[in-house]
């Protein structure tokens, strides 16, 4: 026979969802301050994902962090699907699959730590998600501050990613390379097309990769350099005709001369 849930049990399972709604989309000051745990725990847990390849040799020590960070990450993830209100489209989200891919490779590290320089990629999607803005306040959301801090979260990103690529797949294939600070070196002075060649990856591949880092940090670079040097702009959709980004001080659009009345949480 099928099992069947109790009215108990359905009520208990709808306050747990209401209080979990509560507290990851809610704006009361409790939820905020949950919040604000959540990101600081993320940030930890990103620092150990970034210093993953050097303390890789602590051996259980480095074992146990992982699965207690497996623990959190899974925590926070059912967390999230039932203050979700249609599991479905949070499924079809693709930051959910990027966590569910880092929490696959913390369950089963002996197997996947190959591919665990993608867990860096949680501060990119941590960084672009609702879930972080709503928490640092609402007058950085949409604004140049947010544009610059996603720019140099993705500089950042990459950096720490290619850093575990390379390490991964190239060290003790080189002299000058036998380390993941010497894999941070490489792909710094790569990026930034310094190339001192005291380090280089060898072969067709090594060559192919050291053309990726340097043609995506000069394209990273340049993005955060305008994102830095342009007016600052803040969402804001013209009522008329849709024009998304204005000028702070704005009262009218520039694209169609429509009367805006832009809120100012300065005062």
């Amino acid at each position: 026979m099928a099992s069947q849930t109790s009215p108990k049990d359905d009520a208990r399972g709808w306050r747990i969802r209401a209080r979990l709604r509560a507290l990851y989309h809610g704006s009361s000051r409790q939820a905020v301050r949950f919040r604000f745990t959540v990101l600081i725990i993320d940030i930890v847990i990103i620092g150990f994902f970034i210093a993953a390849p050097i303390l890789k040799g602590e051996g259980w020590i480095f074992y146990a962090l992982d699965y207690v960070i497996a623990a959190l990450l899974a925590a926070d993830l059912l967390a999230r699907a039932l203050a979700w209100t249609d599991l479905r489209s949070w499924l079809k989200r693709p930051v959910v699959w990027a966590d569910l891919f880092i929490l696959a490779t913390l369950l089963f590290p002996a197997w996947l730590f190959n591919f665990g320089f993608l867990r860096v990629i949680r501060l990119w999607t941590l960084i672009n998600s609702d879930f972080f803005w709503r928490t640092v306040g609402r007058k950085y959301d949409d604004t140049h501050v947010e544009d610059v801090v996603k720019a140099l979260a993705a500089l950042v990103t990459f950096i720490f990613v290619a850093t575990g690529f390379v390490y991964t797949a190239f060290v003790g294939t080189h002299e000058g390379l036998t380390g993941y600070v010497d894999a941070l070196y490489f792909t710094v002075t790569s990026l930034t097309t310094t190339g001192y060649g005291d380090i280089l990856l060898p072969g067709a591949w090594g060559r192919i990769v050291s053309i990726v880092i340097m043609l995506t940090g000069v394209t990273l670079f340049v993005r955060l350099g305008q994102t830095l040097l342009r007016p600052p702009k803040i969402h804001y959709p013209c009522p008329n005709c849709g024009l998304q980004r204005h000028d702070p001080d704005a009262v009218h659009c520039k694209a169609c001369g429509e009367g805006l009345c832009i809120p100012n949480y300065e005062h």
